[in-house]
């Protein structure tokens, strides 16, 4: 078993050869034991657990594994280091029973065998207390199984050396905390220096003898001994004197260090009443500033407030006494009106309208807020009345078809205007009335004005229309002798059944008057929105009425702001802000609900002043659809351009014009409807020619329709009527041809559906181009039809006698060998071949152009075509007979009469002939 000696000598070989290697940085070891590998007891390198640390400030503490070199025993070598943290438990097998093996829980489990008993416990006992100082929480080690003495006492390697002191009569030192306990434990075994190895030496060389003898070498040290103590008394009795003397100076140092102290105390004394007096005056300081600080706000406040509240005296004499009439008068009293309406709005603290005299002062705006009002109110209503009166009495002498227009009104009113606007925001009940007032005057004047300007407009159709039809009843009056209740230009009627229509002149003039009438009325319309917008302020939904009849509505700031950003959107008709206004409960208005309240404000008032202005609309375009029903077409395309030709929508006149365009396009589509049904119930006259009456009548109707819609925004209307019509007179044609009295069906369809092709063609309309293409199908088939049917086949009894050669091939006969059937010799093909000389098949020829020509009518020249297509039909028939002949008598030199040259000569001849 290793003694401590042992130890300390293995603690002082490693610190020297292996941790004080690294200079600077070198390391202290705390403990040491020896162990080796529990499966591996008799292993007999060395092998060492030290615990190290670095030096301070900041010590790091680790455990490292040292062996011995297998080469030199007395070199070691740093196998493994870990730090503190790293280790997660320490087991020591047995706690009641002293056992040289434990286990260590690192990156794996390491299980040693310690040769020594007492190095294992102070190796355990001071790994505790690292671990305890150095790590943290729950990152500390566990140990299991140790003796809770070992971790709470000192190293067994500092008990023993202890009791090895006292047993040699050395001094042992109390242990009193665990401070001295680190302060030992830090303590190292330090080897002797070159100075005192040296002295040693030198000691022993002056004393050879005492190897030999010890008591005499003893003896000698300690006369020695003897030697110095007699010395040091002698220079201690020596030196007595001096001692006394500065013991004497000390007792004086005292003396004055003490009188020096008292003085201080006296001084400190004073700087503590010093202090209070200086803290008693600042906190009076602080006050007074507050105070004064406050002084002064209150001061601001005040004067603010009297700034606010204060009106002078010729602004009251200007509210008591107002003169409106003068352009002096009215310029003081609306100066003075903004300045109440700006006192009554100041923006003032709450707590500061309980005081009396602002109470009193808001009390005397009041008065004069009412009094004030009254005067404007009284004044603006009698002008209103007035200027209304005025000019309802003035008679309308002028017979050209103008609107008058009313700017002297409005220049009359506009020095009014600011006037207006306060009235809105301080008194809302006047405000409403002017309103009333103004509308009720002026809208007898624009009724009067528009009814007057539509029965003009309505005289001039009449007189345009009178001259334009006094030839017409002049000879229809020898044939009629009363009007026909069709109406002119019904597609499914013959046009000797219409009733009388006009020309496209006439309509030209009336779409001409039409513009005309629209023109004026959108000037004087907008010229009196624009001026009713200015006037009454409409572009603001709630003005500024803060003390209203004491009713807060709106903050005067925040509405200046928002009124700030209100934009023209009205055509120069309207105004919308273009930011959301607060309403009066703090709340944010949406833009498109201001924007619709402002309109519908305008709109209201509008139809007020024009209420008739709609219904003369009406009734003037009802005036040119009772002369002639296409004018809903040119109505229909005017109105469009002027409702779309508005930059707002929501104007006035452009709603005014959008509901009478309703109204235009229900009468369109009446009239198309009606147009639709005459198709559906179209009957044939007896004398009916071949082209159909709606098929001639679409004609006329569709370049009447594309000159109005041509450039048109609601062409897209027309084309898909264009669309109903055009398929229901293709039903008709083919309902309507099996009816034809004399005309054969496929003549009836052939020529009506070529007519309304070559009408499509001419029409260009690009969303008819499919029923385009199927009526050149529809007239190919109807063609095809007429030719087969009527055409047939002139050489009947050669196509005869070649049906039946066709049917004994069937039956299994060679071509070759049908000559030598008795029914189709050679000689009963001559027979029937010399029954159609080429004469008479001309003749032939002859008789059907003649029957052709009854059939078709000159209008749509199509005989020539029709001829040709029989010409082709003829031809194809001659080179299937050609072609038999060759097959089946090849070689017996049998031809017909005539060939392809003659056949192309007799329809060319035919045709020149006729």
């Amino acid at each position: 078993m290793l003694t401590i000696g042992t130890l300390a000598n293995i603690k002082h070989i490693l610190q020297k050869e292996l941790f004080n290697a690294n200079g600077s940085n070198s390391e202290r070891l705390l403990s040491v034991v020896t162990v080796t590998k529990t499966f591996k007891k008799k292993d007999k390198r060395a092998c060492y657990l030290c615990v190290v640390t670095t030096a301070p400030p900041v010590p790091v503490v680790t455990l490292c594994l040292v062996k011995q070199s297998e080469q030199r025993e007395s070199e070691y070598k740093r196998k493994r280091s870990w730090q503190l943290d790293e280790i997660k438990w320490i087991d020591g097998r047995n706690e009641q029973f002293e056992t040289h093996e434990f286990d260590i829980q690192l990156e794996k489990l390491y299980k040693w065998y310690a040769l020594n008993l007492h190095e294992r416990q102070n190796f355990l006992a001071v790994l505790n207390r690292q671990i305890q100082k150095y790590v943290r929480g729950q990152q500390r080690a566990e140990f299991r199984n140790v003796p809770l003495a070992w971790l709470s006492e000192k190293s067994p390697e500092k008990l023993a050396a202890g009791r090895a002191g006292a047993g040699g009569n050395a001094v042992q030192k109390p242990h009193n905390s665990d401070d001295e306990d680190d302060e030992e434990e830090a303590q190292e075994f330090t080897a002797l220096t070159d100075k005192e190895a040296n002295e040693l030496g030198k000691l022993f060389s002056e004393c050879d003898f005492a190897i030999k003898d010890a008591e005499q070498f003893i003896e000698q040290l300690s006369r020695e001994l003897h030697d110095l103590d007699g010395a040091n008394m002698q220079s201690v009795l020596a030196s007595e004197q001096k001692v006394l003397k500065m013991m004497e100076h000390i007792d004086n140092a005292i003396t004055e260090a003490d009188k020096f102290e008292t003085r201080l105390d006296s001084y400190e004394d004073i700087l503590g009443h010093v202090k209070e007096t200086m803290e008693k005056i600042g906190g009076k300081n602080a006050m007074i500033e507050i105070a004064n600080n406050n002084n002064i706000k209150l001061m601001r406040e005040l004067n603010k407030v009297i700034s606010q509240l204060d009106l002078p005296h010729s602004q009251q004499q200007a509210l008591d006494d107002p003169d409106l009439k003068t352009a002096a008068g009215r310029k003081a009293a609306i100066t003075a009106a903004q300045c109440l309406q700006q006192a009554m709005n100041s923006d003032i603290d709450p707590t500061l309208l309980r005081l009396e005299a602002v109470q009193d002062q808001r009390k005397r705006f009041e008065k004069w807020k009412q009094k004030f009002s009254a005067t404007v109110s009284r004044f603006l209503n009698n002008l209103f009345i007035h200027l209304g009166n005025e000019i309802g009495d003035m008679p309308l002498t002028s017979t050209e078809l103008t609107l008058p227009n009313h700017s002297n009104v409005h220049r009359e009113l506009t020095p009014y205007t600011e006037l207006m606007h306060w009235s809105k925001a301080m008194d809302r009940k006047t405000y409403d009335g002017l309103m009333r007032v103004y509308t009720a005057s002026l809208s007898k004047i624009y009724d009067r004005d528009v009814r007057n300007f539509f029965n003009l407009a309505k005289l001039q159709v009449s007189d345009k229309l009178r001259s334009s039809r006094e030839d017409l009843d002049m000879s229809s009056s020898s044939r009629k002798s009363a009007v026909s209740t069709i109406p002119y230009g019904t597609l499914g009627i013959n046009r000797e059944q219409w009733g009388p229509g006009v020309d496209s002149a006439d309509r030209v003039r009336f779409d001409a008057l039409l513009e005309k009438v629209l023109a004026e009325l959108e000037p004087i319309a907008l010229q009196e929105q624009l001026f009713c917008i200015n006037f009454f302020q409409m572009d603001v939904i709630s003005p500024t009425t803060k003390n209203t009849q004491t009713t807060l509505e709106m903050d005067k700031e925040k509405e200046k702001d928002k009124a700030n950003e209100m934009s023209q959107s009205f055509n120069a008709s309207t105004v919308s802000p273009t930011a959301s206004v607060a309403g009066t409960d703090g709340t944010a208005v949406p833009q498109k609900r201001i924007d619709r309240q402002i309109n519908e404000d305008v709109r209201k008032l509008m139809m007020g002043l024009f209420g008739c202005l709609e219904p003369e609309l009406v009734s003037f375009i009802q005036s040119f659809e009772r002369v002639d029903s296409f004018y809903s077409l040119y109505v229909l395309v005017r109105l469009t351009q002027h409702v779309m030709s508005a930059q707002d929508t929501h104007s006035f006149l452009s709603m005014t014009f959008a509901s009478a365009l309703v109204q235009v396009k229900r009468n369109f589509d009446r009239f198309m409807q009606q147009q639709l049904l005459s198709i559906k119930e179209a009957k044939l006259p007896k004398r009916s020619k071949a082209i159909l009456p709606y098929v001639e009548n679409f004609e006329n109707f569709a370049q009447t329709a594309e000159g109005i819609f041509r450039k048109s925004d609601r062409r897209t209307d027309m084309e898909k009527w264009y669309l109903q019509l055009v398929n229901a007179i293709f039903e008709g044609i083919s309902m309507h041809s099996q009816e034809h009295p004399k005309t054969p069906s496929q003549v009836v369809r052939m020529e009506n559906y070529h007519h309304m092709y070559a009408l499509l063609a001419q029409l260009k309309v690009p969303g008819l181009d499919a029923l385009k293409k199927e009526a050149k199908l529809r007239y190919n088939d109807a063609l095809k039809a007429y030719v087969t049917q009527y055409f047939g086949r002139p050489l009947e009894k050669l196509n005869q006698f070649f049906e039946g050669v066709q049917q004994k091939v069937a039956q299994g006969v060679k071509e070759t060998e049908i000559s030598y059937q008795m029914a189709f010799s050679k000689q009963e093909l001559r027979k029937v071949i010399s029954q159609y000389p080429a004469r008479e098949v001309k003749k032939g020829l002859e008789n059907l152009y003649k029957k052709v020509d009854k059939h078709l009518c000159e209008e749509e020249n199509l005989l020539q075509v029709v001829w040709h297509a029989m010409q082709e039909e003829f031809i194809a028939q001659y080179n299937y007979l050609e072609e038999r002949i060759q097959k089946c008598y090849a070689g017996a030199m049998i031809n017909l009469e005539f060939n392809i040259q003659d056949i192309l000569a007799f329809f060319s001849d035919i045709a020149r002939s006729h």
